[in-house]
């Protein structure tokens, strides 16, 4: 196996006398797109926000190529290559579509007063880069015609796509995603999982994704890991776990709704 880019050692997370996860242990592995699924109330979000820097682990580490991050603040872990998109977008609404993509890189030689007086030319040179790659990813992502439109304004669908590109303006080595197609129009997703292959295939971005339409999962997962409980409960392809009675026993008890697009 290739080295991991991503591992979780034991890492668990309480609240008070609840355990949202218990010693969780997964790899995720570099080029690859990863899902991750499971029952309502399975630990996923938790494990992400734990990964992303929004939580402290109550136990076990967190590795990013073998560097402990464990504990790291959610900026430092961003600055270490791991972005982040919401369920639920998080945009900018009174700033430009193109001024939510140039206030993400870090660090901007224009955030520097001393910089900016001592070193115009440098500064002008990173800004116009930075447009470039503005650019370039609203281009990809059909959003160009919308650059300059309060983000608000923006459909559901069109806030994800935003909130993918400020990732990316990052230049994330990981990207996790939570629920990307949550609240997307049915005729939006497809282009949303075109969309993600090409940050796989194209701009060399590895990916989690936590994802409750499992047609999704199937359609971008080579590799997907199943939680339930707070722990992994298995991992392998969607056509593997759809013939392991835990995981359809854990789809089962969380109520059944989920159990038919397993």
């Amino acid at each position: 196996m290739p080295e991991a880019l991503l591992r979780l050692d034991r890492v668990s997370r309480n609240f008070g006398g609840l355990q949202a996860v218990t010693d969780c242990s997964f790899d995720v592995f570099e080029g690859r797109i990863t899902g991750l699924i499971g029952p309502n109330g399975a630990g996923k979000t938790t494990v992400t926000n734990l990964i992303a820097g929004e939580m402290r682990p109550s136990g076990g580490r967190i590795l990013l190529h073998g560097r402990d991050i464990t504990g790291w603040s959610a900026h430092a872990v961003a600055r270490a290559g791991i972005a982040r998109t919401f369920q639920l977008a998080r945009e900018l609404g009174g700033l430009t579509v193109m001024e939510n993509l140039l206030l993400a890189p870090y660090p901007q030689k224009g955030e520097s007063l001393w910089l900016a007086i001592l070193q115009p030319p440098a500064v002008r040179a990173q800004e116009e880069e930075l447009k470039d790659r503005a650019r370039t990813l609203l281009e990809r992502l059909q959003l160009a015609h919308l650059r300059n439109e309060p983000a608000q304004n923006l459909s559901g669908g069109q806030k994800k796509l935003l909130e993918i590109a400020r990732a990316m303006m990052t230049r994330p080595r990981l990207l996790l995603m939570d629920e990307p197609t949550a609240g997307v129009n049915p005729a939006l997703i497809d282009q949303l999982v075109t969309y993600i292959r090409v940050l796989r295939d194209e701009l060399g971005v590895s990916l989690l994704i936590i994802e409750h339409n499992l047609d999704v999962v199937e359609a971008l997962c080579e590799d997907v890991i199943v939680m339930a409980a707070g722990s992994v409960l298995a991992r392998g392809t969607m056509a593997q776990l759809r013939q392991n009675p835990a995981v359809v026993d854990a789809y089962l008890g969380g109520g059944g709704s989920e159990y038919a697009a397993l």
